[in-house]
């Protein structure tokens, strides 16, 4: 992917997190107002159009952006790896590293929820009666769900598995084709892939009115749980975060052969520029600064940091994933190995085929994904991004710590081959 395109369109999307959040509480306390009142029926006759409208939008842009965005990375990670052994060493690291935090959340998401339970009454707060689960098929068919007949019925009916598979095809496809025919296929991508984050950045604008309506909703159905149920809900998000951070640690201790009293004094202004930024770009030079003082080699860190800040979010595949199983405990959904192997397989793929995006923008493109794939309904993400900005911190902190670290780990390797 080059260097403008795409990327120049996610540095256009300002979006209004703090008036989402602010729709958000404030729908919450109109609807306890409201709550068992005269008013309350008219008011939300009005509120459930407006919030189901607001979320039929933002689901329709999932797949068109997605496959866009898929298409672009993949180009790029092949383009990567021919660049030489230690792009290949790179790639390998950072699918090493997201396969285990994808692995890591499917066991330990669960396990979490059993001892640390969604609280009392709130189990249906998120819940949104006019999106259904979509059925997971059992574990032979889901191998024979993978290639879809028709990859455009397969959108249709929200088969995300398929379409994937058909489209990261495409990508590798795409990227063996002759430089001229390949770089026409990929301008359309990028081109489709900015046009729909315009779309995409028009729907969140409308966020704090969307939200509103929904929260309003949700408020007079679910009172006090609404509340319980989000902060519970943020806390265990935030902890699959909070544990990739801190095993970026022992990576650069044992692998990296960095003490770990100087990697923590070290990596902590660039961990400093990621709470003040939220943003992994902004803290790039943060990041070039703290490996330098930790004794990286210039030529190390000027290659794996980019890169890493490019298609390595060391704690989306756990976070996301940690979203979409706390979303199945709340609807109900079962899920079987099958489900959640569809789920780690997306949340892998998406995270690597994607480009750095705003918290809100990822959050519907890498989660809506992973949801649809586990038969997981997606309506409740529409609220859960009201409060994104919260889990976001430790989103940016995490990947920032672990590209420190990883980019210390292949220094090191590189180091012990020319030795």
């Amino acid at each position: 992917m080059a260097a403008s395109g795409v990327s120049d369109t996610v540095e256009d999307i300002n979006l209004p997190a703090g008036w989402t959040f602010t729709g958000l509480v404030a729908g919450l306390l109109l609807g306890w107002a409201l709550a068992g009142s005269a008013f309350s029926t008219p008011v939300l006759l009005v509120a459930g159009p407006v919030g189901n409208l607001w979320l039929r939008a933002l689901q329709m842009t999932i797949i068109p952006l997605v496959a866009s965005l898929l298409v672009i990375g993949i180009v790029k990670m092949v383009d990567t790896a021919r660049a030489g052994a230690m792009a290949r060493r790179t790639l390998t690291s950072f699918i090493a590293i997201l396969a285990c935090g994808t692995i890591l959340a499917c066991f330990l998401v669960p396990a979490l929820l059993h001892v640390f339970p969604i609280p009392d009454g709130a189990r249906g707060a998120l819940q949104i009666s006019s999106v259904e689960a979509q059925q997971v098929p059992g574990l032979g068919a889901f191998f024979e769900s993978l290639v879809a007949p028709n990859v455009v019925t397969a959108a249709a009916e929200n088969a995300i598995l398929p379409v994937i598979v058909f489209f990261a095809g495409l990508a590798v496809a795409i990227a063996r084709l002759p430089v001229a025919q390949r770089n026409l296929l990929h301008g359309f991508f990028q081109a489709l892939g900015n046009a729909m984050l315009i779309v995409i950045g028009w729907i969140l604008w409308l966020a704090p009115a969307g939200v509103f309506a929904l929260a309003l909703g949700l408020a007079s159905r679910a009172g006090s749980g609404a509340v319980a149920t989000l902060g519970h809900y943020v806390l265990l998000v935030s902890s699959l975060g909070f544990i990739v951070l801190l095993s970026a640690y022992p990576l650069a201790v044992w692998i990296g052969r960095k003490r770990l009293i100087d990697f923590g004094r070290e990596v902590f202004p660039a961990q400093a520029v990621a709470v003040s930024t939220q943003s992994s770009l902004a803290s790039l030079p943060a990041m070039l600064a703290s490996c330098r003082r930790l004794g990286v080699q210039d030529v190390s860190a000027d290659f794996v940091l980019p890169l890493a800040v490019a298609i390595f979010r060391a704690t989306s595949p756990a976070m996301n994933m940690a979203v979409a199983i706390y979303v199945a405990h709340l609807s109900g959904v079962e899920l079987t190995p099958a489900a959640l192997a569809a789920g780690a397989a997306v949340a892998m793929i998406t995270t690597m085929g994607s480009v750095s995006l705003p918290g809100a923008v990822s959050f519907v493109t890498s989660i809506g994904p992973i949801a649809l794939a586990m038969g997981v309904p997606i309506g409740p993400l529409a609220l859960l991004v009201a409060v994104e900005m919260l889990p976001d911190l430790m989103r940016t902190i995490g990947n920032v710590t672990m590209n420190v670290a990883v980019t210390s780990a292949i220094d090191r390797h590189s180091n012990l081959e020319q030795a």
